[in-house]
């Protein structure tokens, strides 16, 4: 009986999971499609991976995307994490002030956050580019930052920087040493949201580019009405980095959790012995 009860919430988790990832291996079977259809697999076929590292704009397309993702996921991590450790030393009212307004960008849909961005940096006559696109990519990315770090920083003893700053150390050494090391899992979290809002935009990425300067979303929204296999490819190559990453985030820390078990356990076996 609870098997037959079980069946229904086991059908929904599979049907859920289906309808995530079959667009993901149909995209990635036609990659290796012989001719142009979308429909009718009609051979193996590396084709479309050559035209794409041969296509020079979706190499710059793709360059300019992990350049930007890049710069913006350090900048943005750095400015949130100092905003975040000051926050959490400032008065309570400067603290929930900060907090609303830096909720803002996220609450607010991503095309009145592009079109203010755009209008700010028309008002202020800069022309568009790469440096508005980094800035832009940067603005957007640090709440998302602070968000994430801001719940480490609440488990924190209050005591704790006073303590170092006791035993000897400079503010400077009490930041580095103390705090940051106890802040880190929200720190990386932050970091690698950060990164990967930086790498999917399209819509703050389209109104706050210049001539020349595309990123993929904006490079595959240009194509839409085309039929191009090669972004297939390209999309492939995306999923195979991020389940390698994924699969090396993932098992990396078990791995080095039963090593340090095994070592553990050897050390108790001989000290039993002796």
């Amino acid at each position: 009986m609870k098997k037959i009860k079980n069946l229904p919430q086991n059908l929904y988790l599979v049907l859920m999971l289906a309808f995530f990832y079959l667009p993901i291996l149909y995209v990635v079977i036609f990659s290796f499609n012989e001719s142009k259809s979308l429909t009718n697999f009609t051979g193996f076929s590396l084709q479309w991976y050559e035209k794409m590292f041969a296509n020079r704009t979706m190499m710059e397309a793709i360059w300019y995307t992990v350049i930007i993702a890049v710069l913006a996921t350090i900048i943005s991590t750095i400015v949130g994490t100092v905003t975040a450790i000051g926050l959490s030393k400032s008065r309570k009212i400067l603290k929930e002030t900060v907090m609303q307004v830096n909720n803002l960008p996220m609450l607010n849909p991503e095309i009145v956050t592009a079109i203010g961005l755009m209008l700010f940096f028309t008002s202020l006559q800069i022309k568009t580019g790469f440096t508005t696109l980094l800035i832009a990519h940067v603005a957007f990315c640090i709440p998302y930052v602070i968000l994430s770090i801001m719940p480490k920083l609440r488990q924190l003893d209050n005591n704790l920087a006073e303590a170092a700053l006791d035993l000897g150390c400079t503010p400077w050494q009490a930041l580095i040493k103390v705090i940051i090391p106890q802040i880190t899992p929200g720190i990386v979290s932050g970091a690698l949201i950060a990164f990967t809002m930086s790498f999917d935009d399209f819509i703050i990425s389209f109104f706050t580019t210049g001539p020349g300067v595309n990123n993929i979303s904006i490079y595959v929204y240009t194509m839409y009405k085309r039929i191009n296999p090669s972004i297939n490819a390209l999309s492939s190559i995306i999923v195979f980095v991020i389940t390698i990453v994924l699969i090396g985030v993932n098992v990396v820390p078990m791995i080095r959790d039963r090593k340090k078990k095994e070592k553990i356990n050897e050390e108790d076996f001989s000290n039993s012995i002796m």
